[in-house]
């Protein structure tokens, strides 16, 4: 029997149009806009001037305090200015604008195609490199690496996690990496349980990738000791980290805790293979592979993107955008924003933009609640969207703490359940956001 969660998730379409396409290198922009916050915690500080020239992997933004991450230029070229921004939620922030002039890489990074197998660096040296190399979460999250590879005192790792499940409808990026970069990910697999001084990781990957499932757990069986490859039962959303923990494990992270509380840390295959590029190969993260697609869509693929390059180029890469077009989303749909405008740069956590057609983006009316808890039996938390959106439209803050709001992890199963067209994620959202801003308030006096 294929493992999974017990409570709560759904299955969702999965419109998985571009599994068999292989990764293709988009070309390098004229320009680009590279944000210096493209990470969770504080954004990093510029580390070059207007008129400065500076190459592909040199450091532009300096990571500011713990909970941060370095910024590199994706490009050649000249410094035009820096300036702010707007990212694809619509908010301004500092980024560097370069003009591209060639495509000079620092000597310093292995553009060899031989893969590294033999780990040289140790613990401390594998982490310190992830933290000049800029490794963020690429599942989405974007969690400074380095962070999560700093176990604190009193606390220990003992399963490392690494998730190959990408369960969000319609994206791609992660089945094609472990396809044509399966043996560079196990690589970077063994570099983390190094770093965390574990002696075994269990890779978790949907049933509805049965190639990569093969590909992985041959390459793990031939030469990864301690590496073993999970099928698992294709239900939403089984990548967060809670749920993928609770389904490889049996073990569950209480409310309020964090996966190390339970002797887990979960990296995503991306991550994985970012990890082996920067310790192996001495390259900072500065691309990453993006799924374009959409059932309209001319031509959707698989494309390794620098970050910074606007996204409108990589649209246009998939054939631009169809007639018709209701809403573009960064993401996937399920927890995916809709972006107004496709100058926005590409950036470190951006796995998807989804091209979504007039008539299947349009919300349904919105119809009273009947109290059939369908919203209940599909939220893999055990909360109660239908009180925590009431409490958040009447502005019953405190309520909806005591609630466990802030446990919500925005996976979109309440909406998607909902016969009534409910907009629950939206309320719980912003009376999420307005709690936590509360505690945060709370905490400084």
């Amino acid at each position: 029997m294929l493992k999974t969660f017990r409570i709560g998730g759904v299955h969702p379409p999965e419109n998985k149009l571009t599994a068999g396409i292989p990764i293709e290198y988009l070309p390098v922009p004229p320009n680009v806009v590279i944000p210096l916050s493209q990470h969770i915690g504080t954004p990093a500080i510029p580390a070059v001037n207007k008129g400065d020239h500076v190459k592909v992997g040199q450091v532009i933004g300096t990571g500011k305090g713990f909970v941060s991450a370095n910024i590199h230029s994706s490009v050649s070229g000249k410094v035009s200015k820096i300036d702010l921004a707007t990212d694809s939620g619509g908010f301004k922030q500092n980024a560097v604008y370069i003009d591209v002039e060639g495509d000079e890489w620092l000597d310093t990074i292995d553009r060899s195609r031989e893969i590294k197998r033999e780990i040289s660096l140790s613990r401390e040296e594998i982490v310190k490199r992830c933290l000049e190399s800029g490794i963020v979460g690429l599942g989405g999250a974007t969690f400074p690496s380095h962070v999560k590879l700093t176990v604190p005192s009193g606390k220990k790792c003992e399963v490392l996690i690494i998730n190959g499940v990408e369960c969000e409808p319609y994206l791609t990026s992660d089945h094609r990496l472990m396809l044509e970069k399966g043996e560079e990910i196990l690589v970077g697999v063994s570099i983390l349980m190094k770093a965390l001084n574990v002696s075994g990781a269990m890779i978790g990957i949907e049933n509805n990738k049965p190639d990569a499932i093969a590909r992985m757990t041959e390459l793990a069986a031939a030469s990864f000791k301690g590496i073993t490859v999970h099928p698992l039962k294709v239900k939403y959303p089984q990548g967060a980290e809670k749920q993928l923990i609770k389904a490889l494990t049996g073990r569950e992270v209480p409310s309020g805790k964090l996966p190390l509380d339970v002797g887990a840390v979960v990296h995503n295959v991306g991550t994985a293979f970012a990890v082996y590029e920067a310790v192996q190969k001495n390259k900072p993260l500065f691309e990453r592979v993006v799924t374009v697609t959409g059932k309209k869509v001319s031509k959707p693929g698989n494309y390794m993107v620098r970050t910074g390059t606007p996204l409108i180029k990589l649209i246009e890469a998939a054939g631009g955008i169809p007639e018709n077009t209701g809403k573009i989303i960064n993401g996937g749909p399920m927890m995916g924003k809709a972006v107004s405008n496709t100058d926005v740069p590409v950036v470190k956590g951006m796995s998807g933009v989804i091209l979504i057609p007039a008539e299947e983006s349009v919300r349904k009316e919105i119809e009273p609640c009947i109290r059939c808890a369908k919203c209940v039996s599909a939220c893999p938390l055990s909360l109660e969207p239908y009180l925590l959106m009431t409490l958040s439209e009447k502005s019953m803050f405190e309520r909806a703490e005591k609630e466990r709001i802030t446990d919500c992890m925005e996976c979109g199963s309440c909406s998607f359940t909902c016969p009534a067209g409910r907009p629950l994620l939206d309320y719980i959202r912003l009376g999420k956001s307005t709690v936590i801003r509360m505690a945060r308030e709370r905490n400084l006096k």
